[in-house]
């Protein structure tokens, strides 16, 4: 629940201002004066992302009311949270993700985009499409579809295109790119089915399906569809082995031995 989840955030707060009483101020900003995760997600966002365009009053207002429009919107930004607490073992609490990791930042600034996308509000979606590209860099088209329980590590250079699909509980890197081909127009982007682990600056190009719990290997270029729950490597990629698990997304483990 978005409440459990806020108050946990706010009492981990509480104790990191004693360790570090110098963010005290900070801290208060960001979590102290207000009263829920979607107020406080909405301020940050805009915050990064405010400009001599539009100021963070209207950034926030706009931000805010996705989150009070659409209920499942929060309930996303819930299971990305909690997706990089689980497979990230460089977090140490729930606020450090939403203050600090900014692929957790993007994604999320992505769902307020896509949202006004779906109110065909499309040129003020493509105006923060653009913020996030230029504060993140992390580029996401706001017509792409994105499911949740989503965890983009590092994030820098991340592109997805236009027709992407992701579905639920997908683990991407750095560098990655879910990109056409260039020759294609229309459905030109790749669909991502859930649990698949994508290891960085991966290049996965054109109308492709990546199937359930498969692994794309670090570097590797992927041109053809590669099926469910096995691991494909190199330039271009080929099938190399079976992942050890039913959704590498979830451990993480870029091993690219085959399962016993």
């Amino acid at each position: 629940m978005p409440e459990e989840t806020w108050s946990t955030i706010k009492a981990e707060i509480n104790e990191q201002i004693l360790h570090e009483p110098v963010l005290a101020s900070f801290f208060s900003k960001r979590v102290h004066q207000h009263d829920s995760l979607e107020s406080a997600i909405s301020d940050l966002l805009a915050s990064k992302l405010a400009s001599d365009d539009i100021p963070v009053s209207t950034l926030r207002q706009q931000f805010h009311e996705a989150f009070l429009e659409e209920d499942t919107l929060i309930q996303s930004v819930l299971n990305d949270l909690v997706a990089t607490k689980q497979r990230d073992p460089a977090v140490r609490a729930h606020a450090d993700i939403m203050l600090y990791f900014k692929g957790f930042q993007a994604v999320q600034a992505y769902r307020i985009a896509n949202w006004l996308w779906r109110q065909q509000r499309e040129n003020l979606a493509l105006y923060v499409q653009s913020l996030i590209s230029q504060v993140f860099t992390v580029d996401i088209h706001p017509a792409a579809t994105i499911g949740s329980g989503i965890m983009i590590d590092h994030a820098t250079g991340i592109v997805i295109g236009e027709t992407c699909i992701l579905q639920d509980n997908i683990s991407i890197m750095q560098g990655v790119t879910l990109g056409g081909t260039g020759n294609e127009s229309g459905d030109r982007h790749p669909k991502i089915h859930s649990g698949v682990l994508i290891g960085s600056s991966a290049q996965i190009l054109g109308n492709v399906t990546v199937g359930e719990g498969a692994k794309v290997g670090a570097g590797s270029v992927v041109l053809d569809d590669v099926a469910p729950h096995t691991t494909v490597a190199g330039i271009p990629a080929i099938v190399v082995g079976k992942p050890r698990v039913d959704q590498p997304a979830l451990d993480m483990n870029h091993d690219l031995n085959s399962a016993d």
